[in-house]
């Protein structure tokens, strides 16, 4: 079976299909994060085993969530227009809305990391782990993208030039992007974290995870 989420969006409240198990009477409730730090992919090499979570600093103490109980819910507040510069085509037409949860903390809207902190020095070739986006479904294109000192992007994930796509971290490390999201509506994201052991040169690839968001019109 699936499970319904339903979650508000703008002035109504929609049933948002999402894949998962059938719940139970044990079954972890799921948690939509709206606002503050969290790491969406957090990634850790435990027991001979890559495993992808999300890392909540939204909440005191923070606390480590499995992404299948996990709604990333992007904000009205998050939409805005792509930039009149060529450079920001990968976003859409120059103009047309756009939603963007920042590289720079917006303390009204999520802020999304990347980390490999809980990997040790050492234990990976090149202390390097890649994260891969393989696919994603849902009501427009998803981006990934930094800027530079002077505004320049550089995209790490566009779902519109297809995929898949690939973020390498490095061990011990923590990182911030924009993700931007072409339209309003429901996105799956499946990420895929793969590395090389530096004692054996065995590569360790996790299990897919799938990422849910709602964006708010």
């Amino acid at each position: 079976m699936r499970k319904p989420i339903r979650l508000l969006l703008g002035g109504g409240v929609i049933a948002a299909v999402l894949l998962g198990a059938a719940p139970s009477a044990q079954a972890t409730p799921v948690v939509v994060l709206s606002a503050g730090h969290v790491d969406i992919a957090d990634v850790a090499y435990e027991d001979g085993a890559l495993e992808i979570g999300v890392h909540d600093e939204t909440v005191e103490p923070d606390v480590e969530r499995d992404v299948d109980d996990v709604v990333f819910l992007v904000k009205n507040a998050a939409k805005t227009t792509v930039p009149d510069n060529p450079a920001f085509g990968f976003l859409g037409t120059a103009g047309k809305p756009v939603w963007i949860l920042p590289e720079i903390q917006n303390e009204e809207l999520l802020w999304p990391g990347l980390a490999a902190e809980e990997i040790e020095a050492g234990v990976l070739t090149g202390d390097s782990v890649t994260l891969k986006v393989e696919k994603v479904t849902g009501s427009g294109r998803v981006a990934v993208f930094t800027e530079d000192a002077v505004g320049n992007p550089n995209v790490l994930v566009n779902s519109g030039d297809g995929l898949p796509d690939a973020v390498n971290l490095s061990a011990g490390t923590h990182q911030h992007a924009s993700w931007a999201f072409q339209k309003a509506g429901v996105y799956l994201v499946k990420v895929r974290a793969t590395a090389t052991l530096a004692a054996s040169g065995a590569t360790v690839t996790s299990e897919p995870a799938l990422y849910k968001f709602v964006v708010q019109p």
